[in-house]
């Protein structure tokens, strides 16, 4: 969710450790209004942070069954500090990084040795990607100039200025061909991807927030996303059709310098076979019934006022009965995987979900933090993951920033358990500096992980608790468009 500084004036959630001292205090709790609220759970006592020597700079440590088999680095123009890896996409044999400074596709055919085959310099925070066949969707939030790949930054109060969607035609995997741009409103902090029930169609959920009366296309309030509809055989005719209010009621107002207000959404995961979506809205989570692609309705909202910050992203498990929730605690600039900030904040949160149609409810079970102590000179808290395809046990990878990847089962929602880890020593041992796994993804039989700094890690994981992912093969994945074992 980190963003680069700009005149937009939504600022970047790097914080200095000063400043992220605000975010890591203890959150008063705040009216429950119409959404449910959380109570404070332990950390069973396994997850205690562990004893161990901190790592020296760049230093690898992991667990036997989790190792490193490959790591390509940023190349130019995308080898700067500024030039953030950020999110995933896989299609056949390749792989599909977002950078601040556009995107790569990797052919990853042969896993331990990855290669670059195209690198598309279009300027543009966070570029959050997508592909759906010889489609490929970047997403926006930074204010530019214009819509091309050549434009500059500019202030959001410039009523010309554009955020929002682009559209690439990647056919050509080694040159790919931009096709279409559409505006949003508060343009595209990311986007995911719901195919629409007609199969001509595929929808992107753009979710974007942080309005500003100063902005003339981001005004607040904004409860709302937006839907873009991408005819398949004709992307150029790519349009905004509607922008559902998600919060007519409200959503969370926040305590100022500890638990973000809610005013949109960060994140939104899709379970198309099931008509149901989650999203992860800042200060609330909610459950969504999507069974009509253009009108997605809430049907269940909850929200922690104890001990989450920044609702970021959530994930299903493959049966759809339970959903797993993120906390961003200090935007993913900040050290919160040490002792002061604890096991509940800066974590996963896991909730089961009861009942059936509309009266489904999402129920808190527990929370889940890496279950070891990082440097505060690491930036480090629970950010991107995906289910792996393990049949009859809930088990998922995660990005930890600097925190590395974290391998765990919540099979037993009251009692998730690490099986796996593999991380690298801080990129400073005397400063914090941002960096680390922006998003780590299981995808035919390994795990990519896209690193802020260091490029692209591949990594093998050898488990008997998993062996069965290894039987599942897909043809493309987006892990915000989650599927079923059984439809795979």
């Amino acid at each position: 969710m980190i963003r680069s500084p700009r005149p937009r004036g939504r600022q970047l959630k790097i914080v200095s450790l000063a400043a992220a001292g605000l975010l890591l205090g203890s959150v008063a709790t705040a009216p429950p209004g119409h959404a449910a609220q959380t109570p404070v759970a332990q950390t069973p006592a396994a997850q205690s942070p562990a004893a161990a020597p901190p790592l020296g700079v760049d230093e690898i440590s992991s667990s036997p069954n989790l190792r490193q088999i490959a790591n390509l680095p940023k190349q130019a123009p995308f080898d700067t500090a500024a030039a953030f890896g950020t999110d995933i996409a896989f299609q056949g044999r390749y792989a599909f990084a977002g950078n601040y400074n556009g995107f790569v596709i990797y052919d990853i055919g042969k896993p331990s040795a990855p290669s670059i085959v195209s690198q598309v310099l279009c300027p543009g925070s966070q570029n959050d990607i997508s592909v759906y066949g010889n489609l490929l969707f970047l997403s926006t939030d930074s204010s530019r100039s214009d819509d091309s790949c050549s434009s500059v930054a500019q202030p959001a109060s410039v009523k010309e200025s554009w955020e929002g969607i682009k559209v690439f035609d990647i056919s050509d995997k080694a040159n790919p061909r931009y096709v279409k741009a559409v505006e949003t409103a508060c343009g595209s902090h990311t986007h995911t991807l719901v195919p629409g029930k007609d199969r001509k169609t595929v929808y992107l959920y753009v979710s974007s927030y942080s309005p500003r009366a100063e902005f003339p296309d981001c005004q607040p309030p904004h409860d709302s996303i937006s839907i873009v509809k991408v005819p398949v055989k004709s992307p150029t005719d790519a349009a905004v059709v509607a922008t559902p209010n998600l919060f007519p009621d409200g959503g969370y107002e926040g305590v100022p310098g500890r638990a973000s207000a809610t005013s949109g959404c960060h994140d939104i995961t899709a379970y198309p076979s099931k008509d149901l979506a989650a999203g992860a809205c800042m200060g609330d989570g909610v459950l969504m019934d999507i069974s009509d692609r253009e009108s997605p309705r809430v049907i269940n909202q909850v929200r922690d006022t104890v001990n989450f910050a920044f609702w970021h992203s959530a994930t299903f498990n493959n049966a759809g009965t339970k959903v797993v929730f993120t906390d961003e605690l200090g935007g993913g600039g900040a050290a919160t995987c040490n002792e002061t900030v604890g096991p509940n904040r800066g974590a996963n949160a896991i909730y089961d979900i009861t009942g059936r149609g509309d009266a489904r409810t999402m129920v808190f079970r527990s929370y889940y933090k890496i279950p070891r102590v990082n440097a505060d000179t690491e930036n480090c808290v629970a950010h991107n993951g995906s289910l792996i395809p393990v049949l009859g046990r809930d088990i998922m990878v995660q990005a930890w920033y600097q925190g590395g990847v974290s391998v765990w089962d919540f099979t037993d929602s009251t009692k998730p358990k690490e099986i796996a880890y593999w991380e690298r020593g801080p990129l400073s041992d005397t400063q914090l500096a941002t960096g680390g796994a922006w998003s780590s993804y299981y995808y035919n039989g390994h795990i990519y992980s896209s690193d802020i700094q260091k490029g692209l890690d591949v990594l093998k994981l050898t488990d008997w608790r998993t062996w069965s992912a290894e039987l599942v093969r897909l043809r493309e994945l987006n892990v915000q468009t989650q599927a079923g074992y059984l439809s795979w």
